[in-house]
C-alpha cells in the first residue's frame, strides 16, 4: 500500500510515521507513506496556499491552484484508486470502511486547513471525503495520520501476529473484551480463572460474552439490528 499525504504543514506528520508499527511497516517495505509539502506547488512568492473567501467572512480558504498542481503531479506518476479529502463533513470513518479501503493500492490524502478548501477541489478533484468524528480540528493532518494508521496495520505482515487485527474492537461489530497479562495475582486482584484454564473454546466463549456485555454497556448503538 502507498499513501501520499498532501499538507501545508508536513512537519506535523514526521514523528508519527517514524515510530513503532508504522516505522517497521515502512522499513520492511510493506507500506509506503510520502508526505508532500503543498507550499512546494505554490507560485506565490511567499509560498502562500490560502486566500480570502469570496463574499467575505472570517478565516482563509485553501487555494485551488497549488492543490490541483500537487494532485496532478502525483497522478502523472501512478494511478490512485482514491483521492481523499479529510473533512469533518465527510463519511464517518469506521472499521468496515477501513477494511474495504485496506485492499486498495495507492491513495492520496489531502489535509484541509484554515476554513477548508476551495469547493472546486471537492467538486472536481476529490473522489472520497472522510471524517474521523463529529468535531472540528485545526487541520486534516491528525485525521490523515489516523486513517493511515488504521489502514497500514491491516496490511499482511505489518503486525507480528497475523490474527491480532482480527480481534480488534469493531472487527465483528463489538468492542474488544478485557485483556490481562502477568502477574496472575496482583494484591487482591486476580485474573479471571477461565483465562488460566487452557480451554480454548471456553476462553473464546467468555471473550465473546464479555464483548457483547461491554458493547451493551458502552456502545449500545452498535448492537442495533445485530443478532446476538
Amino acid at each position: 500500500m502507498r499513501i501520499d499525504i498532501i499538507t501545508a504543514l508536513p512537519a506535523l506528520l514526521d514523528s508519527y510515521f517514524n515510530e513503532s508499527i508504522l516505522k517497521r511497516a515502512r522499513a520492511k517495505g510493506l507500506a509506503e507513506v510520502h508526505v508532500h509539502d503543498l507550499r512546494a506547488y505554490s507560485e506565490d512568492k511567499h509560498k502562500r496556499v490560502d486566500d480570502y473567501p469570496f463574499g467575505g467572512g472570517a478565516g482563509m480558504v485553501m487555494s485551488i491552484a497549488p492543490v490541483h498542481k500537487a494532485i496532478s503531479h502525483l497522478q502523472a506518476e501512478r494511478h490512485y484508486e482514491e483521492v481523499i479529502y479529510m473533512s469533518p463533513d465527510g463519511a464517518l470513518l469506521d472499521q468496515p470502511m477501513v477494511n474495504r479501503m485496506s485492499t486498495l493500492g495507492n491513495l492520496i490524502l489531502l489535509c484541509g486547513h484554515y476554513k477548508g478548501v476551495d469547493e472546486r477541489v471537492r467538486e472536481h478533484l476529490i473522489t472520497m471525503e472522510v471524517s474521523i468524528g463529529n468535531y472540528v480540528l485545526s487541520g486534516g493532518e491528525l485525521p490523515a495520520a489516523v486513517l493511515s494508521d488504521a489502514l497500514i496495520r491491516l496490511v499482511p505482515g505489518v503486525l507480528g501476529d497475523e490474527t491480532s487485527a482480527l480481534s480488534d474492537s469493531f472487527q465483528d461489530g463489538l468492542v474488544a473484551p478485557p485483556a490481562y497479562t502477568r502477574p496472575e495475582v496482583y494484591g487482591e486482584w486476580r485474573v479471571p480463572e477461565v483465562l488460566m484454564s487452557g480451554h480454548a473454546a471456553k476462553i473464546e466463549e467468555w471473550r465473546h460474552q464479555q464483548s457483547v456485555q461491554r458493547t451493551r454497556q458502552r456502545r449500545p448503538e452498535l448492537l442495533d439490528g445485530m443478532d446476538q
